[in-house]
């Protein structure tokens, strides 16, 4: 692996069902698409850490660089959770036979 020269915020492990919605491309204006077409697929992933500026989560959906995503944040107070927007950043395969699509996911908090 190369190191990175970025900085990161400090972790904290976060091991919880993470229900997400995948909006559309960074690259692509919202006013672009159709109503429709806004909100592509829903699902659930599992959080692995979280930062201040993001969050990492195992997903069973290959996403895009870019794509936004509505994230229902789990909060301190059962049955609250908090909806929140993050762009995704990266994304690995898992890197075992036995799993056949897990993905690595590297988010980034918009919100």
């Amino acid at each position: 692996m190369a190191e990175s020269r970025q900085q990161h915020a400090e972790r904290v492990a976060l091991l919880r069902p993470i229900l997400y919605d995948v909006l559309y491309d960074m690259d692509m204006s919202l006013a672009q698409k159709p109503p429709e077409a806004r909100v592509a697929l829903q699902g659930k992933g599992l959080s692995l850490n979280v930062s201040s500026g993001g969050m990492l989560l195992l997903m069973e959906h290959q996403p895009k660089v870019n794509q936004v995503l509505r994230i229902h944040v789990p909060t301190p107070v059962s049955m609250a959770e908090t909806p929140t927007l993050a762009e995704v950043r990266w994304m690995r395969k898992l890197p075992f036979e036995m799993f056949y699509a897990i993905y690595f996911v590297g988010l980034k908090f918009l919100l």
